[in-house]
């Protein structure tokens, strides 16, 4: 399955766009929430080891993770992208807090 993390970084590989087109990409988009929550109690940890690693999400960071991993990437280009990925994380996350303050009063 091709998604649009894949096209972008087929992009970069090709040459078609540059490390910092594909980080402005990175950055305009919404990105899946992959991690599960925290276990809170010895219960939840001693159910959360026994669990099978997540699946790898389709247009998640996952993929650039990955691409790093077979050398596709290199680490100045890895560690762009994922400032570019945590920039998008983080306009989310402050976005759903002013939503959630607005939504409160």
């Amino acid at each position: 399955m091709t998604t649009d993390v894949t096209n972008l970084l087929i992009a970069l590989r090709e040459g078609t766009m540059n490390i910092e087109q594909v980080a402005q990409q990175f950055r305009q988009r919404a990105w899946p929430r992959t991690r599960r929550p925290e276990p809170q109690t010895y219960l939840e940890l001693a159910s959360a080891a026994e669990q099978d690693p997540d699946p790898e999400i389709p247009g998640s960071f996952e993929e650039v993770a990955s691409a790093y991993r077979r050398g596709e990437l290199s680490r100045a280009e890895y560690r762009i992208l994922a400032e570019a990925a945590a920039d998008s994380f983080r306009t989310e996350d402050q976005r759903r807090a002013e939503e959630e303050s607005s939504g409160s009063k």
